[in-house]
């Protein structure tokens, strides 16, 4: 495999010379066009280098420069002397030479006589081939089948819709707002045969006819585009979000950018233009599609992905950012008009209590994300608690209703009746508010009034005649402490739900008032003073100890011990257990003062139905519409950054590309890169012109680089799915390169280098190659007549490369007139000739050697 290195000259591949000189005039052209001038330079030349002893053959390019054509001589250093030749014939090569037989005789026809016929003789020739196949670019292969298609189509159903041509990536995640140029356009398959010895054009002929699949070595080399992703993709509308942001400090108001009378800049004035309604009402009209939930990404989400602030992938104010990313060129003043229609559509929302799309309407608020995602998703959540309300405010009207009409039929019949009986009361059945009802989930709402059990014995104290209200049941077999009664657990209010920004407002409070020693106590007031209401209201005889015991079981220290497989960590009774439970507070709940004590005397026995809601959905509601009409520009970019790079990142992360190792610890790092240079966005530490903006535009060029090596990464994937380790083996071949480029990139030297890879595939391998070879279509015979032999499904060789030699005994040779008494007889390459051709041209480079 020596012969077909890539490393070669062209001088050394067509003549098998190792050192060599070629003589080239200083001209436009390099060529010396004078036949008779070029064979005199040439013989000075070998003269010369005859004086100095020297075995260098020379060459001395001629005629025109597109025919690549040399003579060249060489002295070597015995009785022979060896000559070159080297032609190309560009069009209208003969049939003949098309052929593998008729290059054979092509070649014998150089040292047999011109009278004998190659083909009616036996000489030992050696021969060497190298065939080159060439899949069909993605672009190319799909054109011809869009082709044939619309044809067949056309055919059969002349209405017919218009064929939609498919893209490599449109599996891809990115698929939904770009398609990427396929990086890998195809490759090229290197069919090798192995030195042979042939003695008639018989076996050429045979040998054209052989499949690819009988040659000895397959190579495979991908042909990678230099220019991978420089045309569009997530990296150049950062690029341009960067640049929103850096104007963002310009003016204070939103609605300063979208008025063109009060923008102060010529810039937004002319080359910033705003997009159209049409436009506007698209990009709303998929952002507010009705019942779109907030996809679960799973194990697919990155585990660095968190550590940046921003909105999740596929929540409400994420697609809001990807959509302004890719509307005109992603300027400051389409951000702001995008902006102020978006948020007109939330408030619509929020005032026809429709559920907000793309986000959760109940848990607890993600204190990672940005605090424009938290607002959005307290919003969501106060629409649900606002929807909640109007419809039991609803079904308790109707209800009445119902009630009322019943009452009326009865008092009517009472009436004809003449009966004594009068209607029922119903004043106690009224309905409860609809403000304090709306914030308890169907869970929390308020049982129906039950009589305390009382399951004591003789011994032990009566039950007092006090209603419980709102249980949700019985604890397991705990007791109270005063009265041998179960304790039953309450109905209670969802934990108070806070944003970043209400916490920071709360701490700030608690600092004023100086308090440190009870921030913990101080923060959870309002729910301690919930809980023990409703405690209170379920289990009407319990003490401050017995809330204890259920609300925080480690404060209280028992005497007695635990039933074993008991999870609930509370004493528990049985049949044999002496009551009451024995046991203490903890010390910080003994202490004097202590803030939980005081609470629980100042909380009344209210269940959760009748208290007042921690949370008022609509004054929380109005407030966070008023957050998000009035915020500044530079805070709303600030957070659009975070939230796309987060997004773009998430998205890419999602390819399919067989988890390639170097893949997967670049993407981490980008990760980890990215949470460190957005940091300062979101401490709000960002001004106009600042460093950050400039560390911002750094951090897209090591985007742009990792969006570029998983397109390629996803394109091997594809295309080996038989075969991963031939996609991890190009994959981390390309990873060096790649990082061997961009290093040459940052120190300022050439990085206009290509991708050239070689690899040997193994016998296994070779059918997944082969199949890339699709049988060609019919629209892609008619392009093309097949003039080549050694068909890979259909598929004829682009180049074909071919090296005749022939070697003799020395003494043999019939140029020299005698042989001289002291030369010893040794086997020597006489000819070799090396033939390059396509269907198109040919080129051949003879050389001879002989006595002189």
């Amino acid at each position: 495999m020596a012969d077909w290195n890539d490393t070669l000259h062209d001088v050394q591949l067509c003549f098998g010379v190792k050192d060599f000189l070629v003589i080239a005039p200083q001209s436009a052209s390099g060529v010396i066009l004078d036949t008779p001038e070029s064979s005199k330079l040439l013989s000075a030349v070998a003269i010369a280098l005859s004086n100095c002893s020297s075995m260098w053959p020379a060459f001395v390019p001629v005629h025109d420069p597109s025919r690549k054509a040399y003579i060249g001589i060489q002295n070597m250093g015995t009785v022979f002397t060896r000559r070159f030749e080297a032609d190309h014939i560009s069009s209208q090569v003969p049939v003949k030479l098309m052929h593998l037989e008729g290059l054979y005789e092509l070649f014998v026809s150089k040292f047999a006589y011109s009278t004998m016929d190659p083909s009616a003789h036996a000489f030992q020739v050696r021969f060497k081939l190298k065939l080159t196949y060439e899949t069909l670019a993605h672009d190319d292969d799909d054109s011809t089948q869009q082709i044939e298609d619309e044809v067949s189509e056309s055919v059969e159903s002349p209405l017919a819709e218009n064929h939609t041509r498919s893209q490599w990536d449109d599996d891809c995640p990115w698929s939904e707002w770009y398609s990427a140029e396929d990086p890998v356009k195809g490759f090229e398959l290197i069919a090798i045969w192995t030195e042979a010895i042939v003695e008639s054009s018989l076996e050429m002929a045979e040998l054209e006819n052989a499949s690819p699949h009988d040659a000895e070595n397959w190579i495979i080399s991908p042909r990678v585009s230099r220019t991978v992703g420089s045309n569009i993709g997530f990296a150049s509308q950062l690029c341009l979000l960067v640049d929103a942001l850096d104007m963002s400090f310009e003016a204070q108001f939103l609605e300063d950018f979208v008025s063109v009378e009060k923008s102060s800049t010529d810039a937004l004035k002319s080359s910033m233009v705003i997009p159209p309604p049409t436009v506007v009402d698209r990009v709303l009209k998929e952002l507010f599609q009705e019942g779109v939930k907030l996809p679960d990404l799973g194990k697919a989400e990155n585990k660095n992905s968190r550590i940046i602030k921003g909105a999740p992938l596929g929540s409400l104010f994420t697609e809001f950012c990807l959509n302004v990313l890719w509307i005109g060129n992603c300027n400051i003043r389409a951000i702001a008009l995008l902006w102020i229609e978006f948020v007109r559509e939330v408030r619509w929302c929020w005032e026809e209590s429709q559920p907000l799309p793309r986000m959760p309407d109940s848990g607890s608020i993600d204190l990672s994300t940005c605090l424009i995602n938290q607002k959005l998703q307290m919003l969501a959540i106060c629409i649900d608690k606002k929807q909640q309300a109007s419809e039991e405010f609803l079904d308790c009207i109707s209800s009445a209703d119902t009630a009322s009409a019943h009452m009326e039929e009865d008092d009517q019949f009472t009436v004809e009746s003449s009966n004594v009986w009068q209607p029922v009361d119903n004043s106690d059945n009224n309905c409860e508010s609809s403000s304090t009802r709306s914030n308890l989930h169907d869970h929390e709402r308020s049982p129906p009034k039950i009589e305390a059990k009382d399951v004591s014995s003789s011994a032990g104290p009566k039950s007092s005649d006090v209603v419980r209200r709102g249980s949700a049941g019985e604890v397991g077999s705990v007791m109270l402490l005063k009265l041998r009664q179960s304790l039953h657990a309450p109905y209670t209010q969802e934990a108070l739900l806070m944003t970043e920004d209400m916490h920071e407002e709360r701490l700030r409070a608690v600092h004023a008032l100086g308090d440190s020693f009870n921030f913990s106590a101080q923060l959870e007031k309002e729910v301690l003073y919930s809980d023990m209401s409703a405690f209170k209201a379920a289990n009407p005889d319990a003490v401050f100890e017995d809330f204890i015991r259920w609300h925080s079981p480690g404060d209280w220290e028992s005497d007695e011990p635990k039933e074993v497989g008991s999870s609930s960590g509370l004493p528990s009774v049985g049949p044999k257990v002496a009551w009451p439970p024995r046991g203490r507070l903890s010390q910080r709940m003994s202490e004097h003062g202590n803030m939980w004590r005081k609470i629980w005397n100042d909380a009344p026995s209210l269940p959760v139905s009748e208290q007042k809601p921690l949370l008022d959905p609509n004054r929380e509601g109005e407030k966070i519409l008023h957050y998000l009409e009035t915020i500044r520009p530079h805070q709303l970019l600030e957070q659009m950054v975070c939230t796309s790079f987060r997004a773009a990142a998430d998205t890419i992360n999602q390819t399919n590309y067989g988890r390639l190792k170097p893949m997967e610890t670049r993407m981490d790092q980008l990760y980890l890169t990215m949470a460190s240079t957005l940091r300062r966005l979101q401490a709000n530490l960002v001004s106009a012109g600042s460093e950050t903006i400039e560390d911002l535009r750094r951090l897209i060029v090591i985007f742009g680089r990792v969006e570029k090596l998983m397109t390629v990464a996803a394109s091997l994937h594809r295309k080996f799915l038989q075969a991963p380790s031939l996609a991890e083996t190009i994959f981390i071949d390309y990873y060096k390169f790649h990082s061997k480029k961009m290093g040459t990139s940052r120190t300022g030297e050439d990085d206009e280098m290509e991708f050239d890879m070689k690899l040997q595939l193994r016998s296994h391998e070779r059918q997944v190659i082969s199949n890339m070879f699709t049988p060609p279509s019919a629209n892609q015979s008619w392009r093309k007549v097949l003039s080549m032999g050694n068909l890979l499904n259909g598929h004829e060789p682009t180049v074909r490369e071919v090296m005749f030699s022939k070697r003799d005994r020395s003494s043999g040779n019939h140029y020299a007139a005698r042989t001289p008494r002291d030369y010893r007889e040794e086997e020597i390459e006489t000819y070799r000739m090396y033939i390059c051709g396509t269907s198109n041209d040919l080129r051949v480079a003879l050389s001879v050697a002989s006595y002189d």
